[in-house]
């Protein structure tokens, strides 16, 4: 009985392990800005956290797998997919999402972070290309949703290159914070290159 006490709480929402998670994911980012990736341990994560390095092996396995769980995470709860009900609208106010999130307090961290572990290898790769992916799950809603309208889209890839790129670079080497008028011209550039309807 004792035991199903304790492991009840791990499976609410906003119980103990959300509690835990939501620390060490913190830890993390905090150790990331301050030394970079790759200066830090999981007992240094655990330690910041307020919980037991082995609670940490046990969730995450190794350090690795840790740090692309944050990056993920964080992506995941960040610029949340607008409806508009215009591409336009909904280009403009993710963008407008994407670079507060980027150019907030974690942000850089992140950013570092993904690329950091992109250079790790095969496993590093992977969490490189889960970011990646998630933000194009993102971008993939908001197109699937204006080709639905009947609107022109452009390749998800293009709004990675047109829009989310030119952030990236100028947050990863300090040139930022973005005006909205610096955003919304990011949009319109994409915007004037769909082809014309035939």
């Amino acid at each position: 009985m004792k035991e199903e006490e304790e492991q009840e709480p791990a499976r609410r929402p906003g119980g103990r392990s959300a509690r835990v998670r939501a620390a060490v994911h913190q830890a993390v980012i905090s150790l990331v800005a301050e030394r970079g990736y790759g200066h830090f341990t999981v007992g240094e994560v655990a330690a910041r956290a307020g919980v037991a390095d082995t609670s940490v092996y046990r969730r995450w396995g190794n350090l690795e797998a840790l740090t692309t769980d944050v990056a993920i995470s964080w992506l995941t709860a960040q610029s949340p997919i607008p409806d508009t009900g215009t591409l336009r609208g909904d280009l403009h106010t993710y963008a407008t999402h994407v670079a507060r999130d980027i150019t907030g307090p974690d942000g850089l961290a992140v950013l570092r972070l993904v690329v950091s572990l992109s250079m790790g290898g095969q496993s590093g790769e992977r969490a490189r290309d889960d970011f990646l992916l998630e933000r194009k799950r993102q971008m993939d809603t908001m197109l699937d949703r204006a080709g639905a309208r009947g609107e022109r889209t452009p390749e998800a890839m293009d709004v990675v290159d047109h829009i989310l790129a030119p952030m990236y670079v100028r947050v990863l080497f300090g040139v930022s914070p973005f005006t909205p008028e610096y955003v919304d011209e990011l949009v319109d550039r994409l915007l004037l290159r769909l082809p014309e309807e035939a």
